[in-house]
């Protein structure tokens, strides 16, 4: 090669000298990992085929029935199955061994499980619970953390006005269930109600009329649920109050003493503050009497056409509405008020209020026997489906009997936790049930005039006609502003979203 002062300055022989004067010696590169569809690479075929020739050939001697030959050739393709072993793990990496989820969320700690598990919705919690012995007993130590996220982020604050939650060693998952038992009765009972005031007062028959009256329906049940909240408490707190009353002053009831306010009412009603008493003061009437017009036949033309239609049964007198709201409370009416047909549903009504006023031994006295007893019993289970009445029936037996050693196989689901309690308004003892009976109020009396009362004696309206009635309801109900004064009174100054409960998000009941 000539030296570079003797070549011309920019020509392509000065270059080419230039640059392989610069040029470090070159050194065999590393295989890549990655293979790049590269112009002019060498596919795996040309690779293997100069690899053989490079490799020094060897001299075989034939051998008889060439069993040399054959031994000779073994050690050559097992080279060159290391070759190529080698040269597919330096170009492509070895697959990771796979754990499966269970195993990496037991490797977690226990802080990082207890927060994961708070975060997934109650029912998913619960069932959870179910899976394995080891989440069963993770869950039920630590229920006070799980309550306790719950309660911070999901729960409105009108429900922990109501149900102020215990300290916090002894928060837990009963109390956390029985608030969401009371928001699924309210959002459901809320969305059946709706239904029928849209079709049965508003008049929205037709599937355009209902589409185009969605908005008004919605803000309707969305103002409802937390109302209906406050009456579920109203009857549960007065059957516990009744109860206590009773017990105090011999079985002698309200009915047998004089008096101006109902005692029970106003200390219940002395827990509510002023814009809750007026509010459901005023919606307290359409609540009561749209389920009473849901117990009545569907026809008023006359006997002829209701014999015809097949509505034989007249509705039911004021003292099985009366049980039903002060007995078995509002889950009891979303209950009854989901029976599709009049017949059934007036069946389902006999059945429930016959469970709670016949006797046990009558009960008994009535059952049928064959011939030399050997009858077949029907199954309790199979009975227990017929109605709402002999389910009703069936565990108000198995709650009352107090010297019962045995228990229903199905509460042991829930072993020995805190959900063992039951759920709000469960049933009752029988004892309890004659007391009740025996002293219930009057229709037209029950929350109305003692909570009229209250409002003119706090001065929260300065005459009782300034009280909304009948048509003003509605259009309070349907109206569209004030939700951001009215979200900041139900469910707090920061609310997130999660605590305003639609129907979709408590469809499912938590302690069923």
């Amino acid at each position: 090669m000539d030296p570079l002062h003797i070549t011309e300055f920019g020509s392509e022989r000065y270059l080419d000298k230039v640059t392989s004067a610069t040029q470090p010696p070159s050194t065999a590169a590393p295989p890549s990992q990655f293979l790049l569809p590269l112009r002019g690479a060498h596919p795996p075929e040309a690779e293997d085929a100069a690899i053989r020739a490079s490799e020094p050939k060897r001299l075989e001697k034939k051998g008889f029935l060439s069993f040399r030959k054959f031994h000779a050739k073994a050690p050559s393709s097992s080279n060159s199955l290391d070759q190529g072993e080698r040269r597919f793990s330096a170009t492509e990496p070895l697959p990771r061994q796979s754990t499966s989820f269970d195993r990496q969320f037991h490797f977690l700690p226990t802080e990082l499980q207890i927060e994961i598990i708070a975060s997934l919705p109650l029912s998913d919690v619960l069932n959870l619970r179910l899976t394995s012995r080891s989440l069963h007993a993770l869950i039920s130590l630590n229920e006070a953390p799980i309550a306790r996220h719950h309660l911070d982020n999901h729960l409105p604050a009108y429900a922990k006005r109501l149900y102020p939650p215990p300290s916090p060693s002894a928060l837990n998952l009963h109390y956390l269930c029985g608030i969401w038992h009371r928001l699924h009765v309210a959002a459901k009972l809320s969305y059946l109600m709706c239904e029928w005031i849209s079709r049965e007062l508003f008049l929205r028959n037709t599937e355009e009329k209902k589409k185009a009256f969605a908005p008004q329906r919605e803000r309707m049940r969305r103002r409802l649920i937390p109302l209906l909240f406050t009456i579920f408490h109203f009857f549960e707190t007065y059957r516990d109050l009744h109860l206590k009353y009773l017990a105090e002053n011999d079985g002698k009831g309200l009915l047998r003493e004089p008096y101006t306010i109902n005692p029970i009412e106003a200390q219940i009603m002395s827990l509510y503050d002023d814009r809750t008493l007026l509010r459901v003061h005023e919606v307290f009437p359409l609540v009561i009497s749209s389920f009473c017009r849901r117990l009545r036949p569907p026809s008023y033309v006359g006997r002829v056409e209701r014999s015809i239609r097949g509505y034989l049964r007249d509705k039911p007198p004021d003292e099985v509405h009366v049980a039903i709201l002060c007995i078995g409370g509002l889950r009891d009416v979303e209950r009854i008020w989901e029976v599709k047909g009049y017949n059934t549903r007036r069946a389902a009504v006999d059945n429930w209020y016959n469970s709670i006023t016949r006797d046990t031994a009558e009960q008994e006295s009535k059952k049928r026997r064959g011939m030399l007893g050997l009858k077949r019993k029907k199954s309790s289970f199979t009975m227990g489906k017929n109605s709402l009445g002999d389910a009703v029936a069936a565990s108000a037996r198995i709650s009352g009997d107090a010297g019962m050693t045995t228990r229903d196989p199905m509460s042991n689901f829930v072993f020995n936790t805190s959900l063992s309690t039951g759920r709000p308004m469960g049933p009752l003892a029988r004892d309890q049930l004659k007391l009740l009976l025996s002293d219930l109020p009057i229709l037209q009396k029950i929350f109305l005039e003692t909570a009229e009362a209250l409002i003119l004696e706090r001065k929260i309206v300065e005459r009782a006609s300034d009280i909304k009635r009948n048509a003003q309801i509605f259009t309070d109900l349907i109206y569209e502003d004030g939700f951001e004064e009215e979200d900041q009174w139900l469910y707090g100054t920061v609310a997130p979203e999660s605590v305003r409960p639609n129907l979709e998000a408590i469809e499912e009941d938590v302690l069923e």
